[in-house]
């Protein structure tokens, strides 16, 4: 026997009946977890309030409800008692449903064995459907339990984002006992969301970056091919209450291993113009066709940016390559050794010397450099332009080196092949480097004395209003040469912390024009400057 409600507009619901249960069963009698309280998570569990002389909580989780048929979300919120991990009877909720910014439901659900599930399905509609199912069975009718499914369909549900809900208790163990006092609960559950950014990069031709994001929608990528930098914007309440409820933001940039721009050893993460610490970064090589960086970014380093970053709506990331790793790196085939390669001049020319600088080190002993028998050839179009063998040095201290002439016919992408490391032909792998690099870049000039005017500033010498109007004379007057920048209508004046601490580095000479220029440019957009 099945009964259904259905709110606004009258659809059939899917049928989860199986799954459903595999689900419940689990969670009403073990419900054993680890605790994780707050946003940008797939879980929540918050810490137990008492009720009635027991310390009871809510949990909230995600997955999806079939992978391999819908991309369906389901997001389970549950009342337990904290101590016997067994969920309360005839609990009713009170909740209030958003999707990022977007408003979704608030309405009361009864659920007679404490536990919902919410089940976000895409469709074209003009508005939010509400449909609640409940099911009876044969397993739930012996154990005295009816399963509750409640399908939230609209726009983009299921393309996951960051959920919001405000989940109030107004009864719990009997419908009877109104609670005189609601207990309240703000949950944040974080589903992985991808995009897909498709370019053409000026030397390896096209290429693609997925950014998975656990948090919320972005917005506004760009890859700049000549400082090889990613940046992209996402939705955030810079609050500290939002900060308190927010365990971590988790990014992932998936990268072509055909890439080879972007094959580098380490990668800074700025936040609205703060650098984050190197260890909110890890790469994952385990995979055939790309490479997975994460971006782990805990409450300590959201409260940096808090104290310290631009006062920006959200976050706008800027991600770049590593100035302390500067060569190129790829895991073999078989996952156990990793390469890792440099090369002088900087910038290699056809008809010219080269010299190729490599590290053959072990996945599994920490990257420590091994001796090893190794096969390298490098080729272009499958075409043998250099090859050598040897057996790889175990010094931290020196270089494995390939010394050879580039032909004059030789131009673009070429390939490093490393083959048959320790005579295992599953230890292969290949990293594409740039013969003759071609740039975009736009031109920059910025004479050396101006140094000291920057430095004045950032030391409060001069104050802003001298140093703006003295950028924006000699930029009017071609003394200083960026790039066009479109400018805004700004009512704000104030110059963010960031761009003193810039100037303070380039005066020092920490950071190149280009990271600077990147400060002007920001007061231009901002209406702060006017050109």
């Amino acid at each position: 026997m099945e009964k259904k409600s259905v709110k606004k507009i009258q659809t059939s619901g899917h049928n989860l009946k199986n799954l459903f249960l595999l689900l419940l069963l689990p969670l009403l009698f073990v419900f054993a977890f680890d605790s994780a309280f707050g946003h940008g998570v797939g879980s929540e569990t918050f810490p137990p309030v008492e009720f009635d002389g027991k310390q009871v909580t809510i949990e909230v989780s995600s997955s999806q409800s079939d992978p391999e048929t819908n991309d369906d979300q389901q997001i389970s919120i549950s009342m337990i008692d904290f101590d016997s991990k067994i969920t309360l009877r005839d609990v009713t909720f009170h909740i209030k449903a958003e999707k990022g910014s977007q408003f979704l439901f608030e309405q009361e659900f009864k659920a007679d064995n404490g536990f919902l599930v919410f089940n976000f399905v895409s469709e074209e509609t003009d508005s939010i459907i509400i449909e609640e199912e409940s099911e009876s069975n044969v397993f739930g009718s012996l154990l005295g339990l009816d399963s509750r499914l409640i399908h939230v369909k609209g726009p983009k549900l299921s393309e996951g984002g960051l959920y919001k809900f405000d989940i109030s208790i107004l009864t719990a163990d009997g419908y009877s006992k109104t609670l005189e006092e609601p207990l309240i609960f703000n949950a944040g559950i974080s589903i992985a969301q991808t995009s897909i950014h498709d370019f053409v990069d000026p030397n390896f031709g096209d290429q693609n970056i997925h950014v998975i994001t656990y948090y919320d929608k972005i917005s506004n990528f760009e890859y700049d091919p000549d400082s090889k930098e990613i940046r992209y914007s996402m939705p955030f309440e810079w609050s500290h209450t939002n900060i308190n409820q927010t365990s971590v933001v988790h990014e992932e940039l998936v990268i072509p291993k055909t890439f080879g721009d972007l094959l580098v050893s380490g990668f800074t993460m700025f936040i609205n113009g703060v650098q984050l610490s190197e260890d909110v970064s890890t790469i994952d090589d385990f995979f055939t066709d790309g490479r997975t960086v994460h971006f782990i970014i805990y409450q300590k380093e959201l409260l940096n940016v808090l104290e310290n970053g631009a006062n920006e709506n959200g976050m706008n990331f800027v991600i770049k390559p590593d100035r302390d790793y500067p060569h190129l790196s790829s895991v073999t085939d078989n996952g156990q050794f990793r390469i890792l390669v440099s090369w002088e001049p900087e910038n290699l020319k056809s008809n010219s010397d080269a010299k190729i600088n490599f590290d053959v080190t072990d996945v599994f002993l920490k990257n420590k450099p091994v001796s090893t028998n190794y096969e390298l050839s490098i080729t272009q179009n499958n075409k043998i332009i250099y090859q050598q063998s040897g057996i790889s040095t175990d010094s931290r201290e020196e270089h494995n080196v390939a010394e050879f002439m580039i032909p004059q016919d030789v131009s673009g992408i070429v390939n490093l092949n490393f083959n048959n490391l320790d005579n295992n032909d599953l230890a292969r792998t290949t990293i594409p480097i740039v013969i003759d690099r071609v740039s975009s870049q736009k031109e920059i000039t910025i004479p050396d004395w101006i140094r000291n005017n920057a430095l004045w500033w950032s030391e409060e010498q001069i104050d802003d209003n001298t140093f703006v109007q003295g950028i924006e004379y000699l930029i009017k007057n071609q003394i200083i040469v960026i790039p066009s920048t479109q400018q805004e209508t700004s009512e704000s004046q104030e110059i963010p912390s960031w761009i003193r601490n810039n100037a303070a580095w380039w005066a020092a000479g920490q950071i190149d024009d280009q990271t600077f220029v990147q400060g002007l440019e920001f007061l231009i957009q901002k209406g702060i400057i006017r050109v």
